[in-house]
C-alpha cells in the first residue's frame, strides 16, 4: 500500500523536479518543447499498452470503448471550465493576464492531469504486485516539462518561487495519495471494473495530450517535434517489450 504512495509520489516528484529547474537554471523554451514531445510520444505509448490492449483483453471492449470515451469527455468538460480561467496555460511558459485567479487554475488543471495518472499506477500494483514501468518512466517524463513551463509562466505572473515551489510539492503530494487510493480501493474490483477504470485514464489522459501536451510542444519545438513524439512513442514500445521478456 505504501509502495503504491511512494511511486506515485516518484511520478509527482517529475513536476517539483521541472519546476526547482525553472526557478534556478531556466532552460530555452525549445528545449522545453523537445522534453514535451519526447515525453507525449512515451505517455502515448504507456496509454496504448498499459491502460488499453490488456484491459480489453482482461475486461472486454465494452468496458474499455465506454470508459475511454467517458474519461477523455468528462476531461474535456473540465478542461473546458478552468481553461477559462486561465488554466489553458498550465503548460505555458508565456505570462498569464491576471496571477492570482489564473495561478489557481493552472494549478486545479495540473492536479487534474495529475489525479488519473497517479491512480493508474497505484492500481496497477494490484494486479502485477508490480508497479508499470512504463508507465511510471511516461508519466515522469511528461511531467518534468509541465513544472519546466507551468512556473515560468506563474512566475512572470508575479507568483513567489517559494510560492510556485509550494504549489507544487501540494501536487506531489496529491499524486502520492491518489496511488495510494488507486491501490486501496480497486485491490478487489472485477477485471470488468479494472477495464474501465484504466480506459477511463487512458482516455483523459490522450485529451489531456492533445488539448495541452502537443500544442505547446509544437509552438516551442517547431516541425521537428513530430520526429521528437515518434522517438518517445520508440521508447516506449522498447521498454514495453522488454518488461515482457522472461
Amino acid at each position: 500500500m505504501w509502495t503504491a504512495a511512494m511511486w506515485g509520489g516518484i511520478s509527482g516528484t517529475a513536476v517539483l523536479l521541472g519546476a526547482l529547474t525553472a526557478i534556478f537554471f531556466p532552460i530555452n523554451r525549445t528545449i522545453i518543447g523537445f522534453i514535451m514531445a519526447f515525453g507525449t510520444g512515451v505517455l502515448i505509448g504507456a496509454v496504448a499498452y498499459e491502460l488499453l490492449e490488456e484491459p480489453v483483453q482482461e475486461g472486454g471492449m465494452v468496458p474499455v470503448s465506454i470508459g475511454f470515451l467517458a474519461g477523455a469527455g468528462i476531461f474535456t468538460a473540465f478542461d473546458y471550465m478552468v481553461s477559462r480561467k486561465g488554466a489553458h496555460k498550465r503548460k505555458r511558459s508565456d505570462a498569464t493576464r491576471d496571477g492570482s485567479k489564473a495561478g489557481l487554475a493552472i494549478f486545479i488543471g495540473t492536479v487534474m492531469d495529475a489525479i488519473p495518472e497517479s491512480i493508474m499506477i497505484g492500481s496497477s500494483l494490484t494486479v502485477e504486485k508490480n508497479v508499470s514501468f512504463l508507465l511510471v518512466t511516461a508519466i515522469f517524463i511528461s511531467n518534468i516539462p509541465e513544472g519546466l513551463s507551468s512556473t515560468s509562466g506563474l512566475i512572470n505572473s508575479g507568483y513567489s518561487k517559494l510560492k510556485v515551489f509550494f504549489l507544487w510539492f501540494t501536487v506531489m503530494i496529491i499524486s502520492a495519495i491518489s496511488s495510494w487510493a488507486g491501490y486501496f480501493f480497486l485491490s478487489d474490483a472485477s477485471d470488468a471494473v479494472m477495464a474501465g477504470i484504466a480506459s477511463f485514464a487512458g482516455g483523459g489522459i490522450i485529451a489531456m495530450i492533445g488539448s495541452t501536451m502537443m500544442p505547446e510542444a509544437y509552438e516551442d519545438g517547431g516541425p521537428v517535434t513530430g520526429l521528437i513524439v515518434a522517438l518517445g512513442l520508440q521508447v516506449s514500445l522498447l521498454l514495453n517489450f522488454w518488461s515482457q521478456l522472461p
